[in-house]
């Protein structure tokens, strides 16, 4: 199996950095993209069962974020740009893009605003709209690391292993609050319910079945308006399914894969 590539490509002035993993003639690829505060690291688990059966897998660091230089975008659709910027530039022919959280609204921009550049969604607890509650953003600037623990304190369902719970804590606390308060402020801002109508790519929605920031409901809502999107529940996961159940959540995805052309 091929080790893991680092990679940067320059967008916009800022510098950044994509992990890539897999047999590069394997098609379509799977671009991964992190949520809020979070890094490309957030995906290895999840990768690696990709990996394992043949998939190619590169996870982007988004401006701002992990390795990538520069400030974060204030914008959902800014960071849209970046990530279609990427595909151009790495020479993807239709991959599937594969967002968690505030990354679920990013690939959902990229498929309203260039779908013809897609091979299909999947979408890890997300939604059409991504409200954040006033004392999350205002608690970001105003006591950082209280907030960060916080949010960590709804990101796992009940009885997940405590060691997940430090690392989400180091990876948000690894963020600029800057940063992190943008991410929040963009995602508040984000609200697509009145377009899904007009997604015509294959999609997957997973969501946690214990999800507490971004609840069921919301994946039920895009599984139900965006035509033929298929949804999967993974037990015995909260928010960060991808970390909690890797080997579920990487299944269902592999098994997705298999059903495109």
């Amino acid at each position: 199996m091929r080790q893991p590539v680092e990679g940067t490509f320059e967008n916009s002035g800022r510098r950044l950095c994509f992990l890539e993993s897999g047999p590069a003639e394997a098609s379509p690829a799977v671009v991964f993209v992190h949520g809020a505060g979070g890094t490309r690291e957030g995906w290895a688990r999840l990768t690696l069962h990709l990996v394992r059966r043949g998939r190619r897998a590169l996870a982007l660091d988004l401006p701002g974020h992990g390795r990538s230089g520069g400030l974060g975008c204030g914008r959902i659709e800014e960071y849209a740009g970046h990530v279609l910027r990427f595909l151009e530039v790495q020479g993807l022919r239709q991959p599937v893009l594969a967002g968690h959280s505030m990354g679920g609204g990013i690939a959902l921009a990229c498929a309203l605003a260039k779908p013809r550049a897609l091979g299909g969604l999947v979408l890890l607890g997300t939604g059409a709209r991504l409200r954040v509650h006033e004392s999350i953003l205002q608690g970001v600037r105003a006591d950082f690391a209280r907030t960060v623990a916080s949010i960590v304190g709804h990101l796992f369902a009940p009885g997940a292993p405590p060691v997940l719970a430090e690392e989400g804590r180091r990876e948000l606390l690894a963020c600029r609050p800057e940063v992190m308060e943008g991410d929040f402020r963009a995602c508040d801002a984000f609200d697509v319910m009145g377009r899904l109508g007009e997604i015509e790519l294959p999609t997957l929605v997973l969501c946690g079945e214990s999800d507490a920031l971004t609840p069921p409901k919301y994946s039920h809502f895009l599984a139900g308006n965006i035509p033929g999107a298929r949804l999967e529940m993974v037990e015995a996961a909260g928010h960060m399914l991808m970390l909690e159940q890797p080997a579920r959540a990487g299944e269902a995805i592999a098994a997705f894969l298999e059903t495109l052309p």
